[in-house]
């Protein structure tokens, strides 16, 4: 007995279910002498076995056996009527239906039930013990009170192993929850959506443990990889796929998530996707940004660095629930975008506008009368007032100068204010391939020009000043 429960503690200090079942088994033979062990464990309708451990059989064996037992003959016994069943001869009993060829020889057997929890979870079976002798009663005994030992710890591993799954599910949670926040601070602190894009980037492959994360963004209908994060080809980012046969574009239409591991995806990704420009992933998960029925591009998660490379089914719909939020944002910035876009157009047409009105309302009229005065006085004919009337249409076309000069000033560009040409080019530049244009400039400046002699440069490239200017000098 002293036995039974120095294994019984050990039983109960472990708390994976699996590693209990080796040990029973084991345990089983160490305190009966049995040659060979068995566990079944019962289906749901608990009509016959769902599963049937050994122990004492080697992998050889096991596969010239073939198929394990379900549960009938000797072992449907204990299955129907859950008592301890001890027999010297198995194969004499009347429901034998022997053993499978290549099985080895099993004379004497000794079987009890396992209960757990109140309900009974599968049979302990014993086979052949040492030196041909019958199992004796109080190899009955034991076995029946370690199959108790057994029950109680399995339930303690089985709790034990709920725990920690929800554990982990609730950990998982708060990651995505934590990630979703940042998301969340991300719309109300910034619009900017290239870096939305990166920040979701980052936080996506954080979340899934992946050795690198791309963003493939749909713009004027094709795929466009943004941004990324991790370990990713040199000059990947800013490549263009078509939506049609990339599998970007396949999971954006079917508003599925694919898994780049499956033969027919890889293929089509190395052929028609990032794999075109190097970017390589032995598993993935291509998941949609969908907010309100529209596509806005994709995550594309490669080979997860804990207990890869495939991504788990917990991954996918981790990554599926971050990537609604992600669309929220994406969303959102291009909201804002299209929003400041149609400001821009609306203050350009109210300053043209104004530009209008100015010149009508005080220039042109200014210089029509200016003609009409000229004209009456050539009508009459007398040098003393054409001298004079000469006189104030020069004073009165510097003022007009000084007018238009003042209005050219307004339509200089605000950035020369605050940097020079090179810097106010390279913004605008900039600012025009982050909408999706394809822009390349070669800024050379030329050899003595104004810059070199400390004169302002926008003004003196600029032909209508240069011509003002000299027909206004003295």
């Amino acid at each position: 007995m002293l036995g039974v429960l120095d294994v019984a503690c050990g039983l109960l200090s472990d708390l994976d279910v699996e590693a209990v079942l080796e040990r029973v088994l084991e345990a089983a033979r160490g305190l009966t002498g049995a040659r060979y062990a068995a566990l079944g464990i019962l289906d749901r309708s608990r009509g016959e076995l769902e599963r049937f451990i050994t122990a004492g059989l080697d992998e050889v064996t096991h596969v010239q056996i073939g198929a394990l037992p379900r549960g009938r003959g000797v072992l449907g016994e204990l299955i129907a009527d859950p008592r301890p069943l001890r027999l010297a001869d198995v194969g004499a009993h009347r429901h034998s239906y022997g053993f499978p060829p290549a099985h080895p020889p099993m004379k004497t057997f000794l079987g009890v039930p396992v209960v757990v929890a109140g309900d009974v979870f599968g049979n302990l079976y014993l086979t052949e013990k040492c030196d041909e002798e019958e199992f004796t009663a109080e190899d009955e005994r034991a076995l029946v009170r370690l199959a108790e030992f057994a029950g109680v710890a399995i339930d303690h591993a089985r709790r034990y192993s709920g725990v920690d799954t929800q554990r982990s599910e609730l950990g998982r949670t708060v990651q995505a929850l934590d990630a979703t926040v940042q998301i969340a601070r991300a719309i109300g602190g910034e619009t900017d959506l290239s870096r939305i894009l990166e920040l979701v980037a980052k936080r996506g492959r954080a979340l899934v443990s992946a050795r690198s994360l791309v963003i493939e963004h749909e713009r004027g209908g094709e795929m466009v990889a943004a941004t990324g994060a991790g370990e990713l080809v040199p000059g990947l980012i800013g490549k263009r796929v078509g939506t049609r046969d990339s599998l970007a574009g396949a999971a954006l239409r079917t508003a599925n998530t694919l898994r780049l591991e499956e033969e027919p995806n890889r293929v089509r990704f190395e052929r028609h996707d990032l794999g075109r420009f190097g970017f390589r992933a032995n598993a993935g998960l291509v998941v949609p940004l969908i907010f309100r029925g529209q596509g806005h591009g994709v995550l594309i998660a490669a080979d997860r660095l804990e207990d890869g490379p495939a991504f788990t089914a917990d991954d996918q719909r981790l990554l599926e629930a971050f990537a609604a939020s992600a669309a929220t944002a994406i969303a959102t910035a291009r909201s804002v975008e299209l929003e400041r876009a149609g400001q821009r157009l609306a203050a350009a047409e109210q300053e043209r506008a104004r530009w209008a009105r100015e010149l009508q309302d005080e220039t042109l009229q200014n210089l029509a009368a200016l003609r009409i005065g000229l004209a009456r006085q050539l009508r009459k004919g007398s040098v003393d007032t054409l001298t004079e009337a000469v006189s104030d249409a020069v004073a009165q076309l510097e003022s007009e100068i000084a007018n238009l000069r003042s209005l050219i000033t307004e339509l200089r560009p605000i950035a020369l204010d605050d940097r020079d040409v090179r810097a106010a080019i390279e913004d605008l530049v900039e600012r025009a391939r982050r909408e999706g244009l394809r822009v390349e400039v070669t800024i050379e400046p030329r050899h003595g020009s104004a810059e070199q002699d400390g004169t302002d440069v926008e003004t003196a490239r600029d032909p209508i000043t240069q011509r003002l200017a000299s027909e206004s000098a003295p």
